[in-house]
C-alpha cells in the first residue's frame, strides 16, 4: 500500500453508527413489544436488509469517491423488470440474470462516464438516468407487474445454504467481495484517491477516469444481481417496486459514518446504517405505521445523527 493511500486510508473516523443502531434497537423493542424479538422477526430482518445491504455496498464506494447515484433504486427495478420478462420468455434463470446485469452494467457505465469524462455533477447525471430508467420500466411493462416466471426463481429465494437463507447468503458474498476490493485491490486504493486526491492520482500517470467509471460500473453490476433476490421474493417483477430503495441506501452509508467529501469512508459502518434502517422500518411496520411516515422518522434520525456527529467533531476540535 502506498504511503499516500495510508494517509487517505486512517484518517481519524467520525462517530460510530454503533450509537444511532442502538437507541433504533432499544426503541424499537420496548414500542413493539414481544413480536419484536420473537425469531420469526429476527429471520425477517435478515431478509428484508439483503437487497438494501447489496445496494448500500457499491453506494458507499460511490459517495467515498465524492458522487451519488440517485438512479439505484429505478435501475434495480429496471433490472428486475428485464429478468422477468426474461423468464416469461421461457429462458432460464442464468439467462435471465445476465440480461438483468447487462442493463445494470450500461446504466453504469453511462453513470460513471457522464460524472468522470465530461465532468457533469453526479446529481444531475443520475437524476437524469432515474428518469430514464423508469420510464424504461414503464414502457416495457405497460406499467403493469410482470407475472408468469415459473416457479424456478422463487424456490431459488427459498432455499438454504448451510443453514443460511439464499437472499444473506447473496448479500454477505456481496459485502465480501466489495471489502475485498476497496481494502485488499488497488481498485480499493484509487476509490479512496480518487475521493481524498484525484489530481494527485493523475499526477501519478494513474488513468483516474477510467477507475471512476468503473466504481459506478460496479454498483450497476450488484443491482443486477440485486434483481434476482428482488423478483425471486415477490416471484414477479414491477416496474416501480424499488423506486426510493436509493433513499434507504444512502441513509445507510451516511448513517456509517461515510463523508460525501474526501474519500472517507467504511463498509463497517455501512453494514450498521442499514441494520438501523432496517431495524426502524420493521419496528415502525409493528407499531402501524405507515410506509410515508416511515420515510420521515428515516430523515429525522440522518438529521439527528448528523448534529450529533457534527458536535462530536467540533468538541473533539476543541475550542477555535
Amino acid at each position: 500500500m502506498t504511503a499516500f493511500a495510508q494517509r487517505v486510508r486512517y484518517r481519524p473516523r467520525r462517530l460510530p453508527a454503533i450509537v444511532p443502531i442502538g437507541i433504533v434497537v432499544v426503541a424499537g423493542a420496548v414500542l413493539a413489544g414481544h413480536g419484536f424479538a420473537s425469531p420469526r422477526n429476527i429471520g425477517n430482518l435478515g431478509l428484508q436488509a439483503s437487497v438494501l445491504l447489496m445496494l448500500s455496498m457499491p453506494m458507499t464506494l460511490i459517495i467515498m469517491s465524492e458522487g451519488l447515484d440517485l438512479s439505484a433504486g429505478a435501475v434495480l427495478s429496471l433490472c428486475s423488470v428485464a429478468m422477468g420478462l426474461s423468464l416469461a420468455a421461457g429462458h432460464g434463470i442464468g439467462v435471465a440474470l445476465a440480461v438483468s446485469l447487462a442493463a445494470g452494467l450500461a446504466f453504469g457505465v453511462t453513470n460513471g462516464a457522464l460524472v468522470s469524462l465530461f465532468g457533469l455533477p453526479p446529481f444531475v447525471v443520475t437524476l437524469g438516468t432515474l428518469g430514464i430508467a423508469e420510464g424504461c420500466a414503464l414502457v416495457l411493462t405497460d406499467g403493469n407487474a410482470v407475472s408468469g416466471l415459473g416457479a424456478g426463481i422463487s424456490t431459488l429465494y427459498a432455499s438454504h445454504y448451510a443453514g443460511v437463507p439464499f437472499p444473506v447468503a447473496v448479500a454477505l458474498a456481496t459485502w465480501l467481495v466489495t471489502h475485498v476490493l476497496l481494502y485488499h485491490t488497488r481498485f480499493g486504493n484509487y476509490v479512496f484517491a480518487i475521493g481524498g486526491n484525484r489530481d494527485a492520482l493523475v499526477l501519478a500517470g494513474v488513468p483516474a477516469w477510467a477507475w471512476h467509471i468503473a466504481i459506478y460500473a460496479y454498483g450497476g453490476l450488484v443491482s443486477g444481481v440485486a434483481a434476482l433476490l428482488l423478483t425471486g421474493r415477490m416471484n414477479a417483477a414491477h416496474p416501480t417496486v424499488a423506486i426510493g430503495m436509493e433513499f434507504d441506501a444512502i441513509a445507510a452509508v451516511v448513517l456509517g459514518g461515510t463523508s460525501f467529501e474526501r474519500g472517507d469512508g467504511r463498509l463497517a459502518g455501512s453494514v450498521l446504517g442499514v441494520a438501523t434502517i432496517t431495524v426502524l422500518r420493521n419496528a415502525l411496520d409493528l407499531l402501524g405505521v405507515e410506509s410515508s411516515l416511515q420515510v420521515v422518522a428515516i430523515g429525522v434520525l440522518i438529521m439527528a445523527v448528523i448534529v450529533i456527529d457534527s458536535a462530536h467533531s467540533t468538541w473533539r476540535a476543541g475550542p477555535a
